[in-house]
């Protein structure tokens, strides 16, 4: 984030956007499912935070390349009790030990990496056996007439978003990176524009 937009806009608008009552909606889904040490990918403002169970939950530990998001999730409500660490990184090079985590958590963030399947498996690598990819991600949508509009809208739409597209697919992703998919619901978000709206959230599995 280098740029005046980057730094000073950017952040704003995408507390807005990602703090839309839909996409919190979301979240509530996704989120408390997390157990034992889990890892956010891309821990952004940590609006995530509110709906950790910290009964289920020993530590979250959040990775994010940008420092001015990062100090946003530091402040960020949390249940009462909640360890949370937040530390730089990037989900293509996480800076943890393999099978290091119960859970790793991922929402509204593979949009927005430069590499969605070095990502993918990066959390595979992180992951004890057994361990849940909690997901809930936008992408690509199933009407032909909705991703005919997404392909045209997402150049202009991703400098505008900080990098984040609306083309890339969900849940069709995981199996190449070891994740079997085991839980899995779609839909369009309620009052989202339709381009920007197609939701696929659930769990996979590592093997």
């Amino acid at each position: 984030m280098s740029s005046f937009y980057n730094r000073k806009i950017l952040p704003r608008l995408l507390t807005c956007a990602c703090s839309s009552p839909p996409m919190m909606k979301q979240r509530a889904k996704i989120v408390p499912h997390a157990t034992g040490r889990v890892l956010e990918l891309g821990i952004g403002m940590g609006l995530n935070l509110a709906f950790y169970n910290p009964a289920a939950v020993t530590t979250v530990v959040g990775v994010d390349p940008a420092p001015e998001l990062r100090a946003l999730a530091e402040a960020a409500p949390r249940a009462p009790g909640l360890a949370v660490e937040v530390a730089e990184g990037t989900a293509e090079a996480l800076p943890f030990e393999d099978r290091s985590f119960d859970t790793v958590v991922c929402t509204f963030t593979l949009c927005s990496v430069h590499t969605p399947a070095a990502a993918l498996a990066q959390a595979r690598r992180v992951l004890k056996p057994g361990g849940a990819f909690l997901f809930c991600e936008h992408g690509l949508a199933p009407d032909a007439d909705v991703a005919r509009w997404q392909r045209f809208w997402d150049p202009l739409w991703s400098r505008m978003a900080g990098g984040c597209h609306i083309i890339r697919p969900v849940a069709a992703a995981l199996p190449a990176a070891g994740l079997k998919v085991d839980w899995l619901e779609t839909m369009y978000l309620p009052g989202t524009p339709r381009i920007a709206g197609w939701n696929e959230w659930g769990r996979a599995v590592a093997g």
